[in-house]
């Protein structure tokens, strides 16, 4: 019987090449003759991905990693001026390294039971789908975001070039893949199918990596001392604080945001990160924090650098999360059936949040807009949303729960997601 090969190109980054190696796996469960072979790109600021990306494939034999070689990076200032237009130049740069390493590997398999039934790019490496066309393979996109982030790639006006490069390619694929659920979005992925123009669109999510993402400098003591902490927490208890990767604050808003915490009463677990320390770790919270914080929240919360966020969140203590919106943070907050506050900082965060609280229901407005160097959130603003968030019998948590058991049951056999999953397979195998 003849077995299929997949060729993978995440995005650039630990967030998009997680999401593309749990859509690996997921694949590769649902059909045994799939092999899938992972071209990573390495970017200058995430030096851990090797260790990553090897930890997260361990498990899994039939997937492959092959590492890109080095390429100089564009010009920083690039990235201050637009972090989109510099992961589209780093990836472009990729471009002729991806067309040799194809090259190769379809040639390796020419006198094998294994051909390659197609690629399935990152939305940020749709450049890529010209090499798919040379070697007449069917390109599919994986949209880390969701439905609502799709719709607005693929309606974008043409002032925004940065990104419209990007959006204008979709439509070159054979499918697109999006990590959402038919029962989280409904009406937005109801708009693609009636619209033609659209390649078919398969939701597939939520797509998680829930054993937790490795870090390079992860504290042992420091997590078992958070892990017991929370242990000895009443349930939903605790609300938890942390802002992605990224995710770090001028001193004045760290200010702002630790006397909404203090003023709130609500125990916390607070990950906070110092922009130029080292993965912006925890180094001095005296430097920044209110004076006499640290004692007056003692015993009431643990601040710390890194957290694992995967493991905290599934934690019968934690109540309430107040996050930056990243797409990945908010499925792994509906997958355990824990509402958000929301705290958007860059990227399409903001269109998470606006969806979520004003779309959805399915989370507390702190702000929809908020973007880092804007005016400060307020200590009772803060405050105002962290209690709110904490009402045990709120419409919000009430909403969220209900959610979670879809999501949990759109991946099982016979769910919204599981059925979408093994369309796709179909479709690609059955492309050429």
């Amino acid at each position: 019987m003849m077995k299929e090969e997949l060729i993978f190109v995440p995005g650039p980054g630990i967030g998009h090449l997680a999401s593309g190696l749990e859509l690996a796996k997921r694949l590769l469960d649902h059909d045994d003759r799939l092999s899938i072979t992972t071209l990573v790109m390495n970017m200058p600021f995430t030096p851990s991905i090797n260790s990553y990306t090897r930890s997260l494939t361990a498990s899994q034999s039939r997937i492959k990693l092959v590492d890109l070689p080095q390429v100089d990076p564009p010009p920083p200032e690039l990235l201050t001026k637009s972090a989109e237009a510099y992961i589209c130049d780093f990836v472009e740069s990729y471009i002729p390294h991806v067309k040799t390493t194809v090259t190769d590997i379809i040639s390796s398999l020419s006198n094998s039971d294994v051909r390659v039934a197609g690629f399935i790019f990152d939305f940020f490496c749709v450049s890529m789908i010209d090499i798919a066309n040379e070697f007449s393979l069917p390109p599919y996109i994986f949209v880390t975001s969701n439905a609502g982030f799709l719709g607005l790639m693929l309606n974008l006006p043409k002032r925004h070039d940065e990104i419209s490069e990007v959006a204008q390619r979709f439509k070159d694929g054979k499918g697109i893949i999006v990590n959402t659920f038919a029962e989280l979005e409904p009406f937005a992925l109801r708009s693609f199918s009636d619209d033609h123009r659209i390649p078919p669109v398969y939701p597939v999510g939520p797509v998680l990596h829930l054993k937790g993402q490795p870090h390079p400098e992860i504290n042992q003591d420091q997590l078992d001392k958070i892990m017991k902490w929370l242990d000895e927490q009443p349930q939903s208890s605790v609300v938890f604080l942390c802002f992605g990767s990224f995710g770090s604050f001028s001193p004045p808003q760290v200010k702002e945001i630790a006397l909404g915490i203090e003023q709130s009463g609500i125990k916390f677990l607070w990950s906070m990160r110092f922009p130029g320390s080292p993965s912006n770790q925890f180094t001095n919270p005296e430097d920044v924090l209110p004076e006499g914080f640290l004692e007056r929240i003692e015993g009431r919360g643990i601040m710390c650098g890194w957290a694992p966020q995967v493991e905290v969140l599934a934690h019968k203590a934690i109540g309430g999360f107040v996050s930056h919106c990243g797409w990945n943070s908010i499925l792994e907050s509906l997958w355990y059936g824990v509402p958000i506050v929301t705290f958007p900082i860059y990227a399409e965060q903001q269109l998470n949040a606006f969806r979520m609280v004003r779309e959805l229901g399915l989370s507390v407005e702190l702000k929809l807009d908020y973007r880092v160097g804007g005016d400060l959130v307020t200590a009772d603003e803060i405050a105002k949303s962290v209690i709110c968030v904490m009402q045990s019998d709120s419409e919000v948590r009430k909403k969220v729960k209900e959610m979670s058991e879809k999501g949990r049951k759109a991946v099982m056999d016979g769910g919204s997601s599981f059925t979408s999953i093994t369309q796709l397979i179909q479709d690609i195998t059955g492309n050429n």
